[in-house]
């Protein structure tokens, strides 16, 4: 997922071992106060945290007790222009498509036809990790336990709304080198999903992961207006336009097309059908009456695989957080409750459930660069689980306001050296030419009047400008704002120029990419 807002990497996963009639609650003594919250107070509330981060639009779903208690959007859809958001605006949801995939591989290991601790070699057998141990052992289990030693998203620079096809992608992970010990860390991994569904199709004779998601899930629970690709979002009708404000005033900013990482983040939804997902889940299997799957399909998906921390929160009632398939969970005040998020440029959303408490949520927005997302699921997790009130939207801005400003000064820092008009002591034809990563492939660089142009090979509609700052250093300007802007060194021996560093948004890959020149 792509942007990191302040507390996205609080989501954690933990295990439901209860038996299937358990997880149908009854009204816990909270939820008239859940509920008077969301009668009384959550426009409100909506609405001034919708200012205070600055975030053009948001649609919320709450679920109790089987019934939809609100289902609604505020702000609007594009920034100028007065449609409003509602519950069927669509969003992208990203990551939140990770439990439809988790859900789908439980479903076949329910079907005998796989199993989690196969190894993944089994189905793909030309799979590879960068050591040839890890490429033996990795099972199913471990690409979707986030376990497998390399960083959080990384490579996801190299893959994320790319021209590589999921094939191809699949080609690349033998170049990440692990940082960490094959399931010994915790490092969120989009393409470990991505190979998860890449297994459907040749487990179930050929049915694409999409085709499995839109027949066993979406099309049984009346999701009628969520698709599993994202490509012609931008195009389909009542859509949210993507914004960010992470290295600047807000801007638009233009739709992923992430088809290529499908089972990590391709899904486009909206509240109300979200409403229908979550009652589902809170229904052990069931929806409308009807089963769709079987209870133990879900359990699976909540069993703890990974451990994330088992560290007390100091701001959260939380304590233990761990993954499961494609779901996090925790405890929360007492209770545990499961959930995940998901960012792609311009979007961040949530989708959590409690089903001790018969209550599930999701907030969708379009703006990346906000923790509001967060803020008012806990705040709504308060509200129903009987914490005492906290305004959990000033205290997180309270964190991501030192982050911002942060940011803000090292652009201000980079304008004020662009702006004293250095001249390079070599000629920018000196630069000019073809750079090549491991990972990512190759780079050009070229002379632009009096800055440098690089082109990406594999992002043919990205680019990014480079100004001159000093020294052998420049100013990285993506042409897609959420990139970000960064400064940009060149290392230069015995008078040659050899590399070229590329870095962007941690949100979508921590470090920074070094080119060498060909």
């Amino acid at each position: 997922m792509r942007p990191l807002p302040f507390l996205a990497a609080l989501a954690s996963a933990a295990a439901l071992s209860l038996p299937a009639q358990a997880q149908t609650a009854s009204p816990g003594p909270n939820a008239a106060t859940g509920n008077a919250f969301v009668r009384d107070s959550l426009a409100s509330y909506v609405r001034r945290g919708l200012k205070l981060w600055n975030i053009p639009g948001l649609a919320v779903t709450v679920v109790k007790d089987g019934q939809v208690v609100v289902s609604q959007g505020f702000g609007v859809k594009a920034v100028g222009k007065p449609e409003p958001v509602d519950g069927n605006t669509l969003f992208l949801i990203a990551s939140n498509s990770k439990l439809f995939t988790g859900t789908a591989i439980s479903q076949l290991v329910e079907e005998k036809k796989l199993k989690l601790d196969d190894p993944v070699r089994k189905y793909l057998p030309n799979f590879r990790l960068y050591d040839s141990v890890s490429t033996r052992l990795v099972t199913v289990r471990d690409v979707l336990g986030h376990h497998l030693g390399t960083k959080t998203f990384q490579g996801d620079f190299t893959f994320w709304d790319s021209n590589l096809s999921r094939a191809e992608i699949l080609q690349k992970v033998r170049y990440l080198k692990p940082t960490g010990g094959f399931r010994q860390q915790y490092g969120y991994s989009n393409y470990g999903f991505l190979t998860a569904g890449e297994i459907i199709p040749v487990a179930t004779g050929g049915t694409t992961w999409q085709d499995f998601v839109q027949q066993r899930l979406l099309s049984p629970l009346g999701m009628t207006n969520t698709y599993p690709l994202s490509a012609g979002a931008g195009q389909r009708a009542n859509v949210a336009l993507p914004y960010t404000t992470a290295f600047g005033p807000l801007t638009r900013v233009p739709f992923d097309e992430v088809d290529n990482f499908g089972p990590a983040a391709s899904l486009v939804s909206n509240v109300n059908d979200l409403g229908h997902w979550l009652r589902f889940q809170l229904d052990s299997g069931r929806y409308n009456g009807q089963r769709v799957l079987p209870w133990a399909t879900l359990r699976r998906t909540r069993e703890g695989n990974t451990l994330v921390s088992a560290s007390r929160s100091s701001i959260f009632p939380m304590h233990f957080r761990t993954y499961g398939l494609g779901v996090f969970s925790a405890d929360y005040n007492a209770r545990q409750i499961f959930w995940h998020t998901g960012g792609a440029n311009g979007f961040v959303t949530n989708v959590c459930f409690v089903p001790e408490e018969g209550l599930g949520l999701a907030v969708l927005t379009n703006q990346d660069n906000q923790s509001f997302f967060e803020a008012l699921r806990y705040q709504l997790l308060d509200a129903y689980l009987g914490v005492p009130y906290v305004d959990r939207s000033r205290q997180l801005y309270g964190f991501a306001k030192a982050g911002n400003a942060e940011t803000a000064k090292t652009v201000a820092e980079l304008a004020a050296r662009v702006a004293k008009k250095n001249k390079p002591a070599r000629s920018l034809k000196d630069y000019a030419g073809t750079y090549q990563h491991p990972v990512y492939g190759t780079i050009t660089v070229e002379p632009k009047g009096k800055q440098l142009l690089v082109r990406f090979s594999h992002h043919p509609a990205l680019t990014t400008t480079l100004d001159y700052l000093d020294g052998d250093t420049f100013r990285s300007t993506f042409s897609n704002a959420a990139y970000g802007i960064f400064a940009a060194p060149f290392t230069v021996e015995n008078g040659q120029v050899k590399t070229l560093e590329i870095r962007v948004n941690d949100g979508l890959e921590q470090d920074p990419y070094v080119f060498t020149k060909q």
